[in-house]
């Protein structure tokens, strides 16, 4: 193994989950830009990228389509020396079998979604040999504590955050200057049986509810103490800026998710729904693990389908939430990022 930075090659299925294309291009740019891998994302839906980074195409990273099906030979015969295929998406079976033709068996890894249950930490790093082919495969979980993959964060992020200008973030986007009592709401959902129920609170609200909702095409309106604002659907590095001018973020999935814990604001998380509530435990995995979880969960499950939401409740508790939040987000930065730690996971085992 040689000083030169390894060659990598991801790969990333999007289906309808933009969220994986998200996390997918964060690991790739951050490995580019910060460790100075030579990377290509395999993706066979670019569309997501067009809205999430708009210049993607000029950047650090090289972003191929994913054949279907995948030649046999004369694509990436270079073959990387790291193979991540994100969120069990599946190698094409004729790249796995040409992984066995080089002179040295890549680092073959699968990222998989970030949970915080407590099997994870046992789980993360295990080999899976392939039961036909000399190659071997490690499962590697991002978490939220050292005995995982840790979470992604760019090496920039306190700096960015440092310039951020909310001021002229609001009047960037026609915002007015904030009043005194207003609380300010990012809100970035699936569909929601609970959005009209929470919506009718806002509107009723005793303190003005400025609601900022990125990608949403329904048109600006106010009625009552409610301001609803629909914005552009934004860049990623737009996206941390809009966390850090708002009160109080709504987030979804798994890469906003991990974006509000950076900010430190308190957030509501809605987790990606799956059949049978197979989603459940996870959240309750998550609300066990956050050092408010207790205050959060009331308010969480009724976001999440189970029970009635209770926003008055719930906004009363803002207050007492924002140093908590901010004292998570503190705990989290402290440790090794994702990122690295995939980097220095890889490195041990091309030496």
């Amino acid at each position: 193994m040689t000083n030169t930075p390894p060659s990598c090659d991801i790969f990333c299925s999007v289906v309808d989950n933009y969220g994986d294309a998200a996390v997918c291009w964060r690991l790739a740019r951050q490995l580019a830009t910060e460790h100075g891998w030579k990377v290509r994302l395999w993706i066979d839906d670019p569309v997501p990228l067009v809205q999430l980074v708009r210049d993607y195409a000029t950047g650090p990273v090289e972003v191929r389509a994913w054949p279907d099906p995948w030649p046999t030979a004369g694509l990436a015969d270079d073959g990387a020396e790291v193979v991540i295929e994100a969120f069990a998406c599946e190698l094409p079976p004729a790249y796995v079998e040409a992984m066995t033709a080089r002179s040295r068996a890549p680092v073959w890894l699968n990222l998989e979604y970030l949970s915080a249950e407590s099997w994870v930490a046992g789980c993360h790093g295990l080999p899976s040999p392939h039961p036909r082919l000399p190659l071997v495969k490690h499962f590697y979980f991002p978490g939220f504590d050292t005995r995982t993959g840790g979470l992604l964060r760019e090496h920039d992020y306190d700096a960015r955050r440092a310039r951020f200008d909310e001021t002229a973030f609001r009047a960037e986007f026609g915002l007015p200057a904030r009043s005194p009592d207003e609380i300010t709401i990012s809100l970035f959902s699936y569909a929601n049986q609970a959005l009209p129920e929470l919506i009718r609170a806002w509107t009723g609200s005793s303190r003005p509810v400025r609601v900022l909702r990125p990608g949403c095409t329904e048109q600006s309106r106010t009625e009552g103490n409610l301001s609803l604002h629909s914005l552009p659907f934004l860049p990623q590095q737009r996206y941390d800026e809009l966390l850090w001018a708002c009160d109080l973020n709504f987030v979804r999935g798994e890469d906003s998710f991990v974006r509000a814990q950076w900010a430190g604001r308190p957030f509501v998380w809605q987790i990606y729904p799956q059949a049978k509530d197979a989603h459940l435990p996870k959240l309750e995995a998550f609300l066990a693990t956050h050092p408010a979880g207790t205050a959060l969960r009331p308010f969480w499950l009724a976001w999440n389908g189970v029970g009635r939401l209770n926003w008055d409740e719930y906004a009363a508790k803002l207050p007492a939430l924002e140093e908590p939040m901010c004292q998570w987000s503190k705990t989290l930065a402290g440790r090794p990022d994702l990122a690295t730690g995939l980097v220095q996971f890889c490195l041990q085992r091309l030496k």
